[in-house]
C-alpha cells in the first residue's frame, strides 16, 4: 500500500476538523472554524499559524504578489478554508497557485458550509 505525503499529519488535521464541525455544524464565519481548527491543532501540540502571507516571486527574485493562507501547518500543509455551499474549481485553483508560490507539496481545501464537512487534498 502507498503511504500518502504527510499522512499521520494529515489525519490528526482531519479529525480536528471533523470534530470543530460537528461541533458548529455549517453556517459560521470561515474564521471561526479557522481560530476553532488552529485551536484544535495547537492542541495537540501541532504547530500551526494563521493568516500566512505568502510571497510570489518571478524572475529575479522579484516580488510580484502575495497570497495569504488561512493555515500553515508544521511549515509542511497549506490548509485553504471555505464555508461555500459547493467548491469550485476557482477554490482548487486558489490551493494550487498557493503550492507553486510556496514549493510546498501538499495543500488541503475543507469546506465547513455543508452539512458534512468536504475534505480535498491536492498535491502537486
Amino acid at each position: 500500500m502507498t503511504e500518502l505525503l504527510y499522512e499521520d499529519l494529515t489525519a490528526k488535521v482531519r479529525q480536528s476538523a471533523f470534530e470543530v464541525h460537528e461541533y458548529f455544524r455549517n453556517g459560521f464565519l470561515e474564521k471561526v472554524y479557522e481560530n476553532a481548527l488552529a485551536y484544535k491543532l495547537k492542541k495537540q501540540s501541532i504547530n500551526c499559524e494563521q493568516q500566512v502571507p505568502l510571497k510570489v516571486y518571478f524572475e529575479d527574485q522579484v516580488v510580484v504578489g502575495e497570497y495569504i493562507a488561512d493555515l500553515v501547518v508544521e511549515n509542511k500543509i497549506i490548509i485553504e478554508l471555505k464555508t461555500a455551499e459547493n467548491l469550485d474549481k476557482i477554490h482548487f485553483a486558489q490551493v494550487k497557485n498557493y503550492l507553486k508560490a510556496t514549493g510546498y507539496r501538499l495543500g488541503l481545501l475543507i469546506n465547513f458550509g455543508k452539512i458534512t464537512l468536504e475534505f480535498k487534498r491536492i498535491i502537486i
